[in-house]
């Protein structure tokens, strides 16, 4: 009965993964290349894209990078996806956009003030 499950558990992870399309973010030039109306070069020219802009976040971001326009993203549009950022990506990139606090001195590293020095011994006579 186990293997079964497995066995149908398998072939519902494929067809999903089948159907899902092609995620702009992580593929390669070779599966971009697969896509109608889209060549080398303009598997190129999405992959320079993505590397200079960062990730795409919708696919008619896809009509900014020279080469595909209206009619190229019309016919590949059902065939694309666009997969979140990873976690790590997200706290980065809201790391970098927050505001950086003024930079602060620690005790530790901030001069010593001169220690208050005993009054003289008054000189007996």
């Amino acid at each position: 009965m186990k293997k079964m499950y497995f066995a149908l558990l398998s072939v519902l992870l494929f067809a999903a993964t089948a159907f899902a399309g092609l995620d702009l973010n992580t593929a390669t030039k070779e599966q971009l290349d697969t896509l109608p109306g889209i060549g080398p070069v303009k598997a190129e020219a999405i992959i320079k894209y993505r590397a200079e802009k960062g990730p795409f976040t919708s696919v008619e971001q896809l009509k900014e990078v020279s080469g595909i326009g209206e009619k190229i993203l019309q016919s590949i549009k059902s065939e694309v996806v666009i997969s979140p950022p990873p976690p790590a990506a997200e706290e980065k990139k809201a790391a970098e956009a927050a505001p950086q606090p003024a930079a602060s001195v620690t005790a530790a590293e901030a001069k010593p003030e001169a220690a208050p020095q005993p009054a003289a011994a008054a000189p007996k006579n």
